[in-house]
C-alpha cells in the first residue's frame, strides 16, 4: 500500500520531466525537413544572379546604331517600330537624338556589343522598377519631353511622388491610339491610381468619359501645371467654361458661389443627384440659405405655400447660375 503510494507521488514529477524533456528537443532540433528546404534556399540564392545595378553609360562608349541590336532584338524593334515614336525616329527622325534610334533612350551600346550581351549594367532599361525612376524619367525628359504640355514635369505632384513615365506610357508597343498610353484609355491608365474617381464614373450622373466623348487630359494636364489639381485652365470655373459656356457670364446679378467656384455645388467626377449637384436640392441651397427670407422648413404640403412646389428652388429660382433681367436679383428670370 505505501509502495502504491509511493508511485502516485511521483507520477506529477514524472509528467513534468517528460513534457520538459519534449519542449528542450523541439527547440534543439528542427523540424523534419527543414534541411532540405534551408540548402534549397542556399543553393538557389548562390545559383540565382543578382541583377547588375545600373551604373550608367561609361565615358567615351560608343554608339554602335539601331543596326547593331537587330542582332538579338529584331522581335522587340520591329515591335517599337510600329509605334508612333517607332515611326518617327525610323522614318522621319527631326533631331540627331532621333536619329540614334535605340541608343537615344537606352544609352551608347558599345560596350553591350563588345562584350556580346553582357555590360547591361551600362544601358537604360524602362521595366518597373528596374533602374531608378528620377533615372527612366531623365531619359524621357532631357532633351526630348521637356517643352509644350511637359513644361512643368519637373516639381508637378506626378513627379514629386516618384510616378515614372512608363506607368502611365508604353513606348515599345502600340496599345493605345493616341499618346502611346500602357492602356487603351486614358481612363484605364488613371484608374491604376484614382481608384475614387473611377468609382465616381459609374455612378448614374457623371461626366461622358465612359462614353469616350471627353478624357481626362481634357481638364488635367498630368505632366504638371502651375494650378491646383493639375487643371489645364487657371481656375475651376474657367476649366468648366471650356464647355459650359453659357455659364460664363458677365452678369447683371450674380450668385456668389458660382463666381467662386463649381464645385461649391457640382461634384464634376460623377454624383448620384441630378446634374452632377453634390447634394439634393433644397438641402443644397439650404447650407447657404439658413432662416432667410423663408422658413427653415418651407416645404410643407399642409401650408399651401407655393415655395413647396416640387420641393425644389429651382422652380422659382431658374436662373440660379447668373441673371441678367434688371428685376433679377434674386435669379427667377
Amino acid at each position: 500500500m505505501k509502495k502504491r503510494d509511493a508511485v502516485v507521488a511521483l507520477l506529477p514529477l514524472l509528467a513534468v520531466a517528460l513534457l520538459v524533456g519534449w519542449a528542450c528537443s523541439r527547440l534543439s532540433s528542427p523540424p523534419p525537413g527543414s534541411e532540405a528546404l534551408h540548402a534549397q534556399e542556399a543553393s538557389t540564392a548562390s545559383t540565382a544572379a543578382p541583377r547588375p545595378q545600373w551604373t550608367g553609360s561609361p565615358p567615351h562608349a560608343k554608339y554602335v546604331g539601331s543596326e547593331s541590336c537587330l542582332t538579338c532584338h529584331e522581335e522587340s524593334t520591329q515591335r517599337f517600330h510600329k509605334t508612333k515614336m517607332g515611326r518617327i525616329m525610323s522614318v522621319n527622325p527631326r533631331t540627331p537624338q532621333e536619329q540614334r534610334g535605340c541608343e537615344s533612350c537606352h544609352g551608347p551600346g558599345g560596350p553591350h556589343v563588345e562584350t556580346e550581351g553582357g555590360a547591361k549594367e551600362t544601358m537604360m532599361t524602362f521595366k518597373k522598377g528596374a533602374e531608378p525612376v528620377e533615372a527612366q524619367n531623365a531619359t524621357c525628359v532631357n532633351g526630348c519631353h521637356e517643352k509644350g504640355e511637359h513644361t512643368f514635369w519637373k516639381g508637378s505632384t506626378h513627379e514629386m511622388r516618384g510616378v515614372a513615365c512608363v506607368t502611365c506610357h508604353k513606348v515599345m508597343e502600340s496599345v493605345s491610339d493616341r499618346y502611346n498610353l500602357a492602356k487603351p484609355t486614358a481612363i484605364e491608365v488613371c484608374s491604376q491610381c484614382h481608384q475614387t474617381r473611377r468609382a465616381q464614373l459609374q455612378r448614374s450622373s457623371h461626366m461622358p468619359l465612359r462614353e469616350g466623348k471627353i478624357s481626362c487630359s481634357d481638364c488635367h494636364n498630368p505632366h504638371g501645371t502651375v494650378t491646383q489639381a493639375m487643371l489645364r485652365e487657371d481656375s475651376v470655373n474657367e476649366n468648366c467654361f471650356k464647355c459650359h459656356a453659357e455659364k460664363r457670364g458677365p452678369f447683371l446679378w450674380e450668385h456668389a458661389p458660382v463666381t467662386e467656384s463649381c464645385s461649391n455645388c457640382h461634384e464634376p467626377h460623377g454624383s448620384t443627384n441630378a446634374r452632377l449637384l453634390k447634394v439634393r436640392v433644397p438641402r443644397l441651397c439650404q447650407q447657404c440659405h439658413i432662416e432667410t427670407r423663408h422658413p427653415t422648413n418651407p416645404y410643407d404640403p399642409t401650408t399651401g405655400s407655393r415655395f413647396v412646389i416640387n420641393r425644389g428652388c429651382v422652380n422659382c429660382h431658374q436662373k440660379i447660375h447668373g441673371s441678367n433681367h434688371p428685376s433679377g436679383f434674386a435669379f427667377v428670370n
